[in-house]
């Protein structure tokens, strides 16, 4: 594989050699090694480091001491001296005592993918919802690994593994760190109370609402920006956005929604991430319309695909009504594009594009459309008229005396949900 590197917007504080393990497993359930180290590639570049070579090990099982082998380490200590390399960051999760391990044979810093990603975020986040987020995952992390991460949490000069908590002098006192998981759950509960707030005001008012999702660095975030005009950072990197944004998008007819980009996903996101940003995932369990953004151009599209299907899976969201964009295809080489399904549900698309924005904006339209019904309201009843003009799309408007008739196109999904204060008015032909 070739390895390639590119610059960041941080300065290169650590120079890496890359370790996977591949084990009987990885083998049995399918998973392609080679596409898991490119991806490991892109995370260490977009934490600003220097990839200096990439060290492969084939064995049945782990080894519970060494991870790869004794035979192995030695073989990384001598390649880290040759290329002048101080961290060594391996592609699967290590246990405190094999980073102990590790870092006492090699006089590395040992970062795992985890780790890793979790370092990223933390580089990342934003706002108070997002940096409590990814401090109580790290802890959470660190926690059952104290013994393993003596010289790491001790070492100066910055770098990976040293963002969030590791900017500190941390007590590795475990009643510290657990009562600070109970202050941090304690806060990000008062954050969410404020989220389902919001959330039941947007339901109140009749707010459309459509996720944008996918794999990390798929355009999710050049897609909003595109779409709505919305200030919002892109970088072609993974995790380049993290804290969710939400704006309004004007469908054709005039109808508003609310176009919300959530975190990106990857493959093996950690489960302490995943946990710490549920409450902020679940915005989706919210939408009406969920766009799958899928990066055409990437060699492991169908891979990403299924792991951003089984996040939504394990949300409770997999059943909303779901488009499939399939992005960058200005990347794509010709065999690439005629592999691509089509169909319902699908499109292909550049967010650059002008034409391909008012084609994703004719679907959302259509896809929320739904059926026309004739609804008379009575004059005084100011709140049910707003209510149709929010949930649904207004085609035509007569009097008849006292009421006000209206011919409204709306989705099943919002019937469902308006249903008991609307059904009294449904005028029957």
């Amino acid at each position: 594989m070739a390895i390639t590197t590119h610059d960041t917007e941080t300065d290169i504080q650590d120079r890496a050699i890359l370790v996977t393990l591949v084990t009987d497993k990885i083998k049995r359930i399918g998973i392609d090694p080679e596409l898991s180290l490119q991806e490991l590639v892109q995370l260490a570049e977009t934490a600003g480091v220097e990839v200096l070579d990439v060290l492969r090990q084939n064995k049945e099982t782990p080894d519970s001491k060494w991870f790869i082998g004794k035979g192995k380490v030695e073989e990384l200590r001598m390649a880290a001296d040759g290329l002048g390399a101080n961290t060594a960051i391996f592609d699967q999760e290590l246990s405190g005592a094999q980073v102990r391990n590790l870092e006492e044979s090699l006089d590395l810093k040992i970062i795992d993918r985890t780790q890793l990603i979790l370092d990223i975020f933390a580089g990342r986040a934003k706002t108070r919802e997002g940096i409590i987020q990814v401090e109580l995952a790290q802890l959470s992390y660190l926690l059952p690994r104290l013994s393993g991460q003596g010289k790491n949490l001790s070492r100066l000069g910055g770098g990976i593994g040293t963002r969030g908590p590791g900017e500190s002098k941390l007590e590795t006192d475990r009643r510290h760190i657990r009562g600070r998981i109970t202050e941090l759950k304690r806060q990000l509960d008062e954050v969410v109370k404020t989220r389902e707030l919001h959330r039941e005001r947007r339901r109140k008012a009749g707010a459309v609402q459509v996720a944008l999702v996918g794999y990390t660095n798929a355009g999710k975030s050049t897609l909003l920006k595109q779409l709505t005009d919305a200030d919002v950072y892109i970088e072609n990197q993974l995790f380049a956005t993290l804290d969710p944004t939400s704006r309004v998008l004007q469908l054709t007819g005039g109808k508003e929604v609310v176009l919300t980009d959530t975190v990106g996903f990857i493959q093996n996101l950690p489960h302490d991430l995943v946990a710490s940003f549920r409450a902020t995932l679940e915005e989706v369990n919210e939408a009406n319309l969920v766009l799958h953004v899928v990066d055409a151009s990437s060699p492991m599209r169908e891979e990403q695909m299924e792991i951003v299907q089984t996040i939504l899976q394990d949300l409770g969201a997999a059943s909303k009504p779901q488009i499939v964009l399939f992005n960058k295809i200005d990347l794509c080489e010709p065999e690439q594009l005629e592999m691509l399904p089509t169909g319902t549900g699908f499109l292909k698309i550049s967010a650059f594009n002008p034409e391909d924005l008012t084609r994703i904006i004719d679907i959302i339209s259509d896809e929320l459309a739904g059926d026309t019904l004739n609804f008379r309201i009575p004059g005084d009843r100011g709140d049910i008229s707003s209510l149709l003009y929010r949930v649904g799309e207004v085609l035509e408007t007569t009097y008849d005396e006292n009421d006000v008739i209206y011919n409204v196109r709306l989705n099943k999904e919002d019937y469902d949900k308006w249903g008991y204060m609307l059904a009294d008015f449904v005028d029957q032909p």
